[in-house]
C-alpha cells in the first residue's frame, strides 16, 4: 500500500467518512434488493426443492403447484406398480384458514405428506419429529409465523376450516412467498382441513430406484397416466418459478427493484469516488510538478479506490447482515448467501476502481502549472 495513497485517504477524515458511508450504502441497497430477489426467486418453490422427490405428477395441464387440481387416489396404485419406482407418496398443498383461539383468522397452506416416506416431509426442523404428525389433529409451522399463527409453543391449539389441530414440532427459514404460511401435516389430516375427499390427492411424489433412468421412468409413467402430467422435480420447479416470477408480474416487479438498485448503487459509489479524486486535484498536480510519473499518480489514484472500497464494502454488508435479520424477523425474505458476499465484495472493488478510471484522464492531462494558480 503506497504510503501517500493512505495518508492523502485519512488524512481528510470528515471527507473518507463521506465516501465510506456512499459505498457502504451503495452496498446495502444492493445486497437487500437482490436478496429480496433471490429470496422472493426461491420461496416460491420451496416445497418442490426440497421434496426428495425425483418426480412430480399432477393433475393435467398444471402450470404451478398452487394451481394443482385433485385427482383420484388410484393413480398412486398405478405409480407404485411401474418398474423403475423404489418409493411413492401421496401429496396435498392446499390454502386453507387457520383459526386462533382468540378468533382470529390467517390464511394458511396446507400441505400433507406421509411421514414414513421420506417425500415431501418438513426440513430444517428445529423442535419436535415429522413422525409425531402421526398423532391425530398435529401440525408442524415455521418459527418465522408462530406469532402470526399465535402458536409460540409446542402443543399451541388453533384450527384449521373448523377441525381441531395442535403444534407438534417447529421448523426454521421456510418461507412462504404468499401470505400464507406453510403448516405440514399429514396426509390424512390435510384431507380434513382442506376438504377434498379421501380419494382424492394432489400429487404423486416419486423416487426413482437405483441406477434407473429418470427421463425413461418419466417417460413410463405419463405412459401409464395419459390423464396426468409427470414432471421432473427440476421441470416443475421451473415451471413454478417462472410462473410467479414472470406470468404474475410480482416477479418482474422484484427484478426491476433489483436492477434499479443496482443502478443506483454503481452511480452512487461512481460519484463519491470520482468527487473524492478531484478534491486532490492540486496535490496530483503538485506531484507531477515534482516529476512524478504518470505511473504512479495511477497507481496512487487506484490504490486509494481500492482501500475505499474494501473499508465501504465492510461496513456495507454490516449493516446488510443487520437488516437481513430484522428482514427475517418481520417476515421478509431477503436471501444472503456466501456466494453474494463475495461477488458483492468484487462488485464493489471494480465500480470503484471504475469510478476512480473515470478521473484517471483528466488527472493524467492534468497542467502541473495548476498549483501555481490562484
Amino acid at each position: 500500500m503506497p504510503p501517500l495513497a493512505r495518508r492523502n485517504l485519512f488524512h481528510d477524515r470528515g471527507r473518507l467518512a463521506v465516501t465510506l458511508t456512499g459505498i457502504a450504502f451503495s452496498v446495502v441497497l444492493m445486497v437487500v434488493q437482490w436478496g429480496l430477489f433471490r429470496g422472493f426467486s426461491t420461496s416460491t418453490t420451496n416445497v418442490i426443492d426440497h421434496s426428495n422427490a425425483d418426480i412430480w405428477i399432477t393433475a393435467k395441464n398444471t402450470a404451478y403447484i398452487e394451481q394443482a387440481l385433485p385427482f383420484n387416489e388410484r393413480k398412486y396404485y398405478l405409480v407404485l406398480a411401474t418398474p423403475g419406482v423404489a418409493m411413492a407418496a401421496k401429496y396435498i398443498e392446499r390454502f386453507a384458514t387457520w383459526k386462533q383461539p382468540n378468533g382470529r383468522s390467517e390464511s394458511i397452506a396446507v400441505v400433507g405428506c406421509d411421514p414414513d416416506v421420506p417425500l415431501g416431509v418438513p426440513w430444517n426442523l428445529v423442535a419436535g419429529d415429522a413422525l409425531q404428525l402421526k398423532q391425530p389433529d398435529t401440525v408442524i409451522v415455521d418459527r418465522i409465523y408462530v406469532d402470526k399463527l399465535g402458536a409460540p409453543a409446542l402443543n399451541s391449539r388453533a384450527e384449521i376450516n373448523g377441525h381441531r389441530a395442535r403444534v407438534v414440532g417447529f421448523t426454521h427459514g421456510i418461507h412462504a412467498f404468499t401470505t400464507s404460511p406453510y403448516v405440514f401435516t399429514t396426509f390424512k389430516n390435510a384431507l380434513d382441513y382442506t376438504g377434498m375427499s379421501d380419494d382424492q390427492l394432489n400429487f404423486v411424489l416419486v423416487k426413482a430406484a437405483p441406477g434407473v433412468d429418470i427421463k425413461k421412468l418419466k417417460g413410463d409413467l405419463q405412459a401409464r397416466l395419459p390423464d396426468n402430467d409427470v414432471y421432473e422435480t427440476a421441470e416443475f420447479s421451473a415451471m413454478t418459478r417462472h410462473y410467479w416470477m414472470f406470468t404474475t408480474g410480482a416477479g418482474v416487479a422484484v427484478l426491476m427493484a433489483a436492477v434499479l438498485g443496482l443502478i443506483v448503487g454503481i452511480a452512487v459509489v461512481a460519484q463519491t469516488i470520482y468527487a473524492t479524486t478531484m478534491d486532490h486535484i492540486r496535490e496530483y498536480g503538485t506531484l507531477k510538478a515534482m516529476g512524478a510519473p504518470n505511473s504512479y499518480v495511477l497507481g496512487v489514484i487506484m490504490t486509494q479506490a481500492a482501500i475505499a472500497a474494501v473499508f465501504g464494502y465492510a461496513l456495507g454488508m454490516v449493516v446488510s447482515l443487520f437488516v437481513v435479520r430484522g428482514g427475517e424477523s418481520g417476515g421478509a425474505y431477503i436471501l444472503l448467501s456466501w456466494q453474494t458476499a463475495v461477488g458483492m465484495m468484487f462488485l464493489t472493488m471494480a465500480m470503484c476502481i471504475s469510478a476512480a478510471v473515470v478521473s484517471v484522464n483528466k488527472i493524467l492531462s492534468l497542467d502541473p502549472a495548476i498549483v501555481f494558480k490562484s
